[in-house]
């Protein structure tokens, strides 16, 4: 399958790194020459130095040979051109991303009408899920997801204290027929191995037969706060604290955004509807202070600045807010965001690979999907004998690290499976996987192409 990047930034090197995981032919165009020579230092790509909006280039290139184009560069105009020029000339599918919100009402036409297929937005997708975590965990009201022949239940560690300081694989000798398949432990979730020891302030996610999951629901059921929130603080009004304070303040919410660029604070007062925009610095603890901070429910930072995400968020923390989220846009600080204590730090390339992984590598047999965190995702699909996930004991299969097979249904019979399972074709199985191992484990699950 040959696939074209158009951009070479953040989001180009992060598509490129995962769909090279599924064994595609990737090209890079890009005009800077440096960042095309770092790239292919270290992947296993071709590159193109050039503006892929010149009708020559993309015909020099025989852009109708290819499966897919991606244009990904830093202007919206500029990638839904590329994409319908891609597309008039022959390339199978195109996707663009866009990220302005002058455009977010209107995709569906700019879709139709430019001949798009798929629009990219990481900023209006990050800002989903941050407001998901936000408002919908509070009409959770039992921790029990299912589908089909499963039960998948979150609850405190603590609710069961023999657990405590016991190692996942242990968890079956005391709970039979269920299998520890995610956890999430300050902010951070981790899809663990058996040799992962549970501490007391870690929530658990386990999945099992219906009956055993209820059994174990009835012990560890905790009735969650009855409350909405009411106040929020946003750091950052770029794209996504717009997106997300639009949102937010349609809900009812008591939105405040702190944006240290007068001209930007501005469009978004005129923009925003019962949202208040104070113009400041929001790394100026006297200002948070001031604008009373400490009777948020909410504190999010969503700045370009990952250093500065983090040391807000940990001051948000210390100071006793609810809820805390940070963005990240770089793999180097994941790992600190266990040892901060931040609730949720999200990253929205994460987010946007995982959705384009799928959508090339195939989804033809998912039933259903659901985020955890922004970080994690559960995932049901039918298995068909052309994946490379069936046939195989599940212990060979060298899966992704970072991804864990929770359960397969066989016609009536729900297997919690162990490493000498086999996943056959017609099995409905459920995948738990971080986002970032998610485009790896789509080339398990990929259906062979058919032309």
């Amino acid at each position: 399958m040959k696939i074209a990047i158009v951009g070479a930034g953040k989001l180009g090197n992060k598509l490129a790194k995962a769909l090279l995981s599924g064994n595609q032919s990737i090209t890079v165009i890009d005009v800077n020459e440096d960042r095309l020579q770092k790239m292919s230092s270290q992947m296993d790509i071709m590159t193109i130095t050039g503006n892929a909006k010149e009708i020559s280039l993309l015909k020099e290139m025989d852009i109708d040979t290819y499966d897919y184009l991606i244009a990904a560069t830093s202007r919206d105009e500029m990638n839904m051109t590329i994409a319908t020029f891609a597309k008039s000339l022959g390339c199978n599918i195109v996707m663009a991303r866009v990220r302005d919100p002058e455009h977010v009402n209107q995709l569906d036409f700019i879709k139709k009408t430019l001949s798009i297929d798929y629009i990219l937005n990481p900023d209006l997708a990050i800002s989903d899920e941050i407001y998901k975590y936000l408002v919908n965990k509070y009409s959770l009201t039992n921790g029990i997801f299912g589908s089909g022949k499963t039960r998948i239940l979150e609850f405190s560690a603590k609710k069961i204290p023999s657990l405590i300081d016991k190692t996942v694989s242990e968890f079956p000798s005391l709970f039979p027929n269920m299998l520890i398949v995610a956890i999430t432990r300050k902010g951070k979730v981790i899809i663990p191995n058996g040799q992962e020891t549970i501490s007391e302030d870690d929530i658990i996610y386990i999945i099992g037969t219906v009956r055993e999951v209820q059994r174990l629901h009835e012990k560890v059921y905790e009735k969650k706060k009855n409350f909405d929130i009411q106040k929020a603080m946003i750091i950052g009004g770029g794209k996504t604290g717009y997106y997300l304070a639009d949102k937010m303040s349609k809900k009812g919410i008591a939105v405040k955004i702190i944006e240290r660029d007068l001209n930007r604070c501005r469009y978004l007062a005129e923009k925003l509807e019962n949202v208040l925009v104070l113009h400041g610095d929001g790394t100026d603890a006297d200002l948070l202070i001031e604008e009373n901070i400490d009777v948020m429910n909410a504190f999010i930072t969503v700045t370009g600045y990952d250093e500065d995400n983090l040391l807000l968020a940990l001051n948000a923390k210390r100071r006793g807010v609810d809820d805390v989220i940070a963005k990240v846009s770089r793999d180097i600080y994941t790992d600190l965001v266990s040892h901060l204590g931040v609730d949720i730090a999200i990253n929205p390339l994460d987010i946007v690979t995982s959705n384009v992984a799928k959508l090339i590598q195939g989804k033809k047999k998912v039933i259903s999907n659901q985020v955890i965190l922004g970080q994690a995702e559960i995932t049901e699909i039918f298995a068909h004998n052309s994946m490379k996930i069936t046939n195989v004991p599940i212990m060979d299969l060298d899966l992704p690290k970072g991804v864990i097979i929770g359960s397969i249904q066989r016609g009536e019979n729900l297997i919690i499976p162990k490493g000498n399972a086999i996943i056959k074709g017609g099995d409905r199985i459920t995948i738990f996987s971080l986002l970032s191992s998610v485009p790896e484990m789509a080339a398990f699950t990929r259906m062979p192409d058919r032309s």
